[in-house]
């Protein structure tokens, strides 16, 4: 049979992107939220802020160095996370106007599009894997409020009494929130707000597969069974084989402009790096619309970049050599993968 030139040149691409896929160099990019600030920030919090990203960074490069897919690196780092109650997501999640902590998170393979995601759960001890559960041992992208909780409950995944996700330091920025409502300061306490706390991680794994994910407590004070971006795929998470984004920040905005595909899209269609696309979606797009936050890209070929807008955002990240790279604050110099 004989081959045309066409067909020849396909195949010495796939053959090509095989042998990238077969020896791509794992790594692993988190976040634990945007909006961090220096004012009352105290060294025993940034102490236990950097351990704790630390500890999450070997856990997800633990799976990723015994060949684990991208997925179980992503869950395993956000897990670490969602434990840990200086981040808002598990643990550490803010409570809503009525005193409660609902919990968000959703999750994502690139090589399948397949997602997963639960919303408004109060008794999951880790969301993330409720949404992993989802994505795996359902038909379904998403599940709600009781519906979820009965469903992870299915699963056999630890549930907790709701007094668990209960910290001191969240119920007093929710009395703060109300007693600046009940002045009649702004629906949206700007101040308490910033304190986002949403934690994520994208990974690549040795195959060249990427996947992405992101747990929430949502906003402090906030209403009406409100749901922000963290939990939408394509908002607060998205990832396919190219790309993968996990977003932290106003949750209205991030959906608005659908922040993560967006990302993604930019990087497929206009051939823009990590850098660039979040630069142009989160640094400035973002803002112009009234809103701020951040977020972690990672693209198939190991490239990666940390875009915020705030004063500081909890970020790191670790590669095959298992060096942990951590920072808070924008002044830090952290130098990402392909930078």
């Amino acid at each position: 049979m004989k081959l045309t030139s066409a067909v020849l040149l396909g195949l010495a691409s796939l053959s090509s992107g095989a042998a990238v896929a077969a020896t791509a160099s794992p790594l692993l990019v988190i976040h634990g939220g945007a909006g961090v600030e220096r004012k009352g920030f105290s060294a025993e919090e940034e102490h236990a802020a950097r351990k704790a990203m630390t500890e999450a960074l070997r856990e997800g490069h633990k799976a990723l160095m015994a060949g684990k897919p991208a997925m179980d690196a992503v869950t395993a780092a956000i897990t670490v996370l969602e434990n840990d109650p200086t981040f808002n997501a598990g643990r550490g999640a803010v409570f809503t106007h009525d005193g409660k902590n609902e919990l968000d998170a959703s999750l994502m393979d690139g090589a399948t599009l397949r997602a997963g995601a639960v919303a408004g759960v109060h008794t999951v001890k880790n969301p993330i894997l409720a949404a992993r559960a989802v994505m795996e041992h359902s038909p379904h992208v998403m599940m709600v409020g009781q519906g979820a909780e009965m469903f992870a409950a299915e699963q056999k995944l630890e549930l907790v009494d709701p007094s668990y996700f209960r910290t001191e330091k969240r119920w007093e920025q929710l009395q703060r929130a109300l007693k600046e409502e009940a002045a009649g300061q702004a629906h949206v306490d700007l101040e308490t707000a910033k304190h986002f706390g949403t934690v994520g991680a994208v990974a690549l794994d040795a195959e060249g597969k990427l996947a992405a994910g992101t747990s929430t407590g949502g906003m402090t004070n906030k209403r009406y069974g409100r749901v922000g971006d963290s939990p939408i795929i394509g908002a607060g998470t998205y990832a396919s084989d190219q790309c993968a984004v996990s977003g932290t920040g106003w949750g209205e905005y991030y959906i608005r402009l659908s922040v993560a595909h967006e990302i993604c899209a930019r990087m497929k269609y206009l051939k823009e790096s990590p850098a660039q696309a979040g630069e142009d979606v989160v640094v400035k797009r973002i803002p112009e619309l009234g809103g701020d936050g951040g977020a972690i890209v990672l693209s198939a070929d190991g490239r990666a970049a940390t875009p915020f807008n705030t004063e500081g955002m909890y970020r790191g990240w670790i590669g095959a050599d298992g060096v942990p790279h951590v920072a808070i604050f924008a002044d830090e110099k952290l130098k990402m993968p392909g930078q």
